[in-house]
């Protein structure tokens, strides 16, 4: 696992101007009934982006967490995720495709609060279907911190990117991968989040995708 995410994240520099070119965000699907221009000035007054920290980590033999940070030292997760993928196979899925791109999608309507009508971050949402590179793989949960994933957030602290293994129990090592992603919000049921790669990396792409329809 930390052989196939290691060269891609252990320096960061700012990404080249021609990256913003290539970054790939959710679109509402309304956008196409819109003329081009119309299009053009909406998206760029309605889509924000920020730079956040992500955290995966797991087991060796065990399911992959996600973890979604700012990039303020103690800030909470705004987002903590299990996904339903191994270790192992998120590592293999990475080194035979060189590129990721994990997509969460739900219903709508079942973010929407019965009590006033009113919907619920997107952040809120507690089960996602996931797909990887296209293929569906389970759901991915949203969970509550738990005593040693608290101790991991404080020990990132001191990690804007890289892979390693910590210590956290004395059954088994966590191997963790924390990169800096660039956020892209185009509404408010759809986020997205892009690993932001050295000049020169071995060229392989990261990708979350958040999307409520």
């Amino acid at each position: 696992f930390i052989e196939c995410m290691l060269p891609y994240c252990c320096t960061y520099q700012q990404p080249s101007p021609s990256y913003q070119n290539d970054t790939v965000s959710v679109a509402s699907s309304s956008s196409s009934d819109h003329s081009s221009s119309s299009s053009s000035s909406s998206s760029s007054s309605s889509r924000s982006n920020s730079v956040v920290s992500g955290t995966f980590f797991g087991h060796r033999r065990g399911r992959v967490s996600f973890c979604l940070q700012d990039t303020t030292v103690g800030s909470p997760p705004l987002l903590l995720l299990e996904l339903a993928v191994p270790t192992a196979t998120l590592a293999k899925e990475m080194d035979q495709a060189g590129v990721l791109r994990i997509a969460l999608e739900c219903d709508r309507r079942r973010s929407t609060n019965s009590r006033n009508s009113r919907v619920a971050s997107i952040f809120d949402v507690p089960v996602w279907s996931m797909y990887c590179n296209g293929r569906k793989m389970g759901f991915a949960v949203r969970r509550k911190v738990t005593e040693n994933d608290a101790v991991l957030v404080r020990m990132m602290q001191s990690v804007s990117v890289g892979a390693g293994v910590v210590p956290l129990d004395e059954e088994e090592q966590t191997l963790y991968l924390r990169a800096r992603l660039e956020r892209v919000t185009g509404s408010s049921d759809s986020e997205s989040f892009h690993m932001m790669n050295p000049r020169c990396s071995y060229g392989q792409e990261l990708s979350i995708f958040l999307l409520r329809s």
